[in-house]
């Protein structure tokens, strides 16, 4: 039986193979066709080192359309499917299908994150987030996660970096951050799995933010003791463990605390574990320059449905 790219095309346009409804997925594609075109004529203006002669359109045509690189590129991010297993569906070669998830996922990275009730607006930094915060007054709710990655080749440099002192594993490490119902707004400060959590967002610059902004609130996880420690009107953490000696009322009082803290917190678990049923992120298997791209991809994608909620 002869696939014909019409057919390759309805059959992984649906939600199951995109992780998206067909209506968004007409949105997205009407989205990103701007920066697409803009992009390609920047790598052909690049490479003539002038102008374009001929008219625009002219020329052989694209072995895959722009809809189709951008149906391809989602089930990549949704599945981690090989790319030449792909390629069959529409048969072409395998750098076809390589070259367009190289053209589409930084375009998809770069969309940045949807947040409620605002659909002009996207959160593309740790500031965006901290300054919508501070403007609509929410409360956020902040939290690490790792992905297992390939373990480095022996000898490299920073190879011990990437060992997760919680995991045992190699991983990377995204800090997650959300509103008190659970919506995704940010995910970013990607950084090596060894470092810590509270380290990891002091990196990105927390602490100028929230002198920057003083009215804005945080509840963090016991990862994050240090922070609240410094700022303690505005970040608020678990009680700290009681020591080995202590009455039975200290340790009623501790787990009462711990638990309504918790309670409060829970809801950026939730917002952590929706990007990660898209494959990658449950373990990435490609190459670790390209994770952070994808990671923005997926998480961007996601907290469009979550701000639709």
């Amino acid at each position: 039986m002869i696939v014909t790219s019409r057919w390759a095309r309805t059959a992984l346009s649906h939600r199951i193979c995109t992780g998206i409804s067909r209506r968004r997925l007409g949105k997205l594609i009407a989205e990103l066709a701007d920066p697409w075109t803009a992009q390609q004529e920047s790598r052909l203006r690049e490479r003539r080192g002038g102008d374009r002669v001929r008219a625009p359109g002219a020329g052989p045509g694209h072995d895959l359309t722009f809809t189709d690189r951008v149906i391809t590129t989602l089930v990549v991010l949704r599945f981690q499917l090989p790319h030449a297993a792909l390629a069959l569906f529409y048969n072409v070669d395998r750098a076809t299908i390589t070259r367009a998830v190289g053209e589409i996922r930084p375009l998809l990275a770069a969309r940045g994150f949807a947040v409620p009730g605002k659909p002009q607006l996207r959160l593309r930094t740790l500031a965006d987030v901290v300054a919508y915060a501070a403007a609509e007054g929410v409360e956020l709710r902040i939290d690490g996660t790792e992905v297992q990655v390939r373990r480095p080749k022996a000898n490299r440099p920073g190879r011990r970096a990437f060992v997760s002192g919680k995991k045992k594993q190699n991983t990377i490490k995204p800090t997650v951050i959300s509103d008190g119902e659970g919506r995704l707004l940010w995910c970013g400060a990607t950084r090596p799995g060894r470092m810590h959590d509270v380290t990891t967002l002091r990196t990105e610059g927390i602490e100028d933010l929230l002198r920057q902004y003083p009215n804005v609130r945080a509840k963090v996880d016991s990862g994050y003791q240090g922070l609240a420690r410094d700022f303690p009107d505005q970040v608020t953490a678990p009680p700290k463990k009681p020591p080995k000696d202590a009455t039975e009322a200290q340790l009623a009082e501790y787990n009462t605390a711990r638990k309504t803290q918790s309670s409060q917190r829970i809801c950026v678990e939730h917002a952590i574990a929706e990007p990660k049923q898209w494959r990658p992120l449950q373990r990435y298997i490609g190459r670790r320059e390209h994770f952070e791209d994808t990671m923005l991809a997926i998480a961007g994608l996601v907290s469009d449905r979550c701000a639709e909620r």
